[in-house]
C-alpha cells in the first residue's frame, strides 16, 4: 500500500529508497558508499555515521533488475506514534552546478531560503486528543516567513494537549551535535540535504496481561528504574514471559513491526501500526530482545501479582531530557566534495537552533 513512487518498506526492518535519475541518484549511492565504506578510516566519516540512516547497500527487484534502491534503516521503526517533520537545510538549495534556470526554479519556491537558512518540507503530527495525525505537506513550510517560522515549527511539537517541550530540548541536543560535527569538517558541502525529526507521539497506559490479570489498567508506566538499579526500557510493548524453570520472571521489550512508512518526494504519508496486544508469551519472539532486568521470585516473596503491580506503578518517571526522540541527516544527491566549512548549512542549523530555543523559552 505504498502511498508514494520511490520508498518502501521491506518486513525486515528496513526501508528502499529508489535511485534518482543520474547524476543525483549515482551521487547519493556513491555518497553512502564513501561514508559506510568498510575500510573507511576516516574519523569525520565515521563520526557522520552517527547521524544517517545506516546503511545496507543497493537492492534490486528480481522482476526489475535495472531498477535500484538504495536499503536503509528505517529510523521510525522503533516508535509507536511516530511524529515526523522534515526539514531541508542551507542557504542554497541548488549546488554549485545547477544551470541558471534551476537556481531560478529553487530560489523562486522558497526566496526566503537564503534568509532563513531551512525551510519545512512536511511535517506529520500524532494528536493524543483525537487519536489522529495532522498532516503539512511542502506548501505549509513555504508560506512560513520570518515572523511566522516559530510558530509553523511548533505546531510540530504540539501533541493536541500540550507543547512537548522535552521533546524541543532534546531536538535542540541534537541538532547541536551535528552542528558540533559541521564545524569540525571542511571535506563535504551539503545542497538541498534535510533533517529528519522523529518523536514519540502516544503517551498511552500501558497495559500489561500476565495470564488474563491486568496489572496496569490505569496510569501510565513510565520507563523507569527496578529494584537493583537495572533500566527497563521498552516502547509501549511489554512483553511478559512466563516464568522460566530458574523461577525468573523476564520482562522484555518487543519491538512492533510498523507495516509501512514514507517519508519522500518531500510529502509525508499516512501511516500504518500494528498495535501488538501484550499477552503472555510463553518463547521468547523474534523481535523481541531482553532487557537486563530479572526480577526473582525471591525478590517477589512468592507473591508475584501484587508485587508486579508495585514495579510498574513506582517506576520513577521518566527525566525529561531523555525524550525519545531521533534527528537524522537525510537526502543526498547533492553532496560535493570541498576543502572548506559549509557555511550555508552552519548558517541554517544556527538559525533552526535558535528558533527551537525560542519555542522551549516561551
Amino acid at each position: 500500500n505504498a502511498s508514494l513512487p520511490g520508498i518502501l518498506q521491506h518486513p525486515d526492518g528496513t526501508v528502499l529508497k529508489q535511485l534518482q535519475p543520474p547524476p543525483r541518484g549515482p551521487r547519493e549511492q556513491e555518497f553512502y558508499n564513501k561514508v559506510y565504506d568498510s575500510d573507511c578510516c576516516d574519523r569525520i566519516l565515521l563520526e557522520l555515521r552517527e547521524y544517517l540512516p545506516k546503511y545496507f547497500g543497493v537492492w534490486s527487484p528480481p522482476t526489475a533488475p535495472n531498477d535500484t534502491y538504495l536499503k536503509l534503516e528505517d529510523v521510525t521503526r522503533k516508535f509507536n506514534k511516530p511524529c515526523i517533520m522534515d526539514v531541508k537545510i542551507g542557504q542554497k538549495s541548488y549546488d554549485p552546478y545547477a544551470s541558471a534556470e534551476k537556481i531560478q526554479q529553487q530560489v523562486s519556491k522558497y526566496p526566503l531560503m537564503e534568509e532563513i537558512g531551512f525551510l519545512v518540507l512536511g511535517m506529520r503530527v500524532y494528536h493524543v486528543s483525537s487519536d489522529s495525525y495532522e498532516t503539512q505537506n511542502q506548501h505549509y513550510g513555504r508560506s512560513l516567513t520570518k515572523e511566522t517560522v516559530k510558530d509553523g515549527i511548533s505546531k510540530f511539537f504540539h501533541s493536541g494537549y500540550c507543547l512537548r517541550k522535552d521533546v524541543v530540548a532534546a531536538s535542540i541536543q541534537k541538532v547541536e551535535k551535528i552542528l558540533e560535527w559541521f564545524e569540525g569538517q571542511t571535506q563535504l558541502n551539503f545542497y538541498a540535504s534535510s533533517l529528519l525529526f522523529v518523536y514519540e507521539g502516544s503517551c498511552q497506559a500501558t497495559t500489561v496481561r500476565l495470564s488474563d490479570v491486568t496489572l496496569a489498567e490505569k496510569g501510565r508506566v513510565p520507563k523507569g528504574l527496578l529494584s537493583g538499579g537495572d533500566v527497563l526500557e521498552y516502547n509501549n510493548n511489554i512483553n511478559v514471559i512466563n516464568a522460566t524453570e530458574n523461577g525468573k520472571i523476564e520482562a522484555s521489550v518487543g519491538k512492533g513491526l510498523s507495516k509501512f512508512y514514507a517519508l519522500h518526494k518531500k510529502s509525508c504519508s499516512k501511516r500504518h501500526h500494528s498495535q501488538l496486544s501484550l499477552k503472555v508469551e510463553n518463547s521468547e519472539q523474534d523481535n523481541v530482545w531482553k532487557s537486563s532486568t530479572c526480577i526473582t521470585q525471591e525478590h517477589l516473596n512468592g507473591n508475584v501479582l501484587p508485587q508486579l503491580e508495585k514495579v510498574f506503578y513506582h517506576m520513577p518517571a521518566e527525566p525529561k531530557e531523555s525524550a525519545k526522540v531521533e534527528v537524522r541527516m537525510i537526502d543526498f544527491a547533492h553532496v560535493f566534495p570541498s576543502n572548506t566549512k559549509d557555511e550555508g548549512y552552519i548558517y541554517g542549523l544556527k538559525n533552526l537552533i535558535t528558533v527551537l530555543q525560542n519555542i522551549l523559552d516561551n
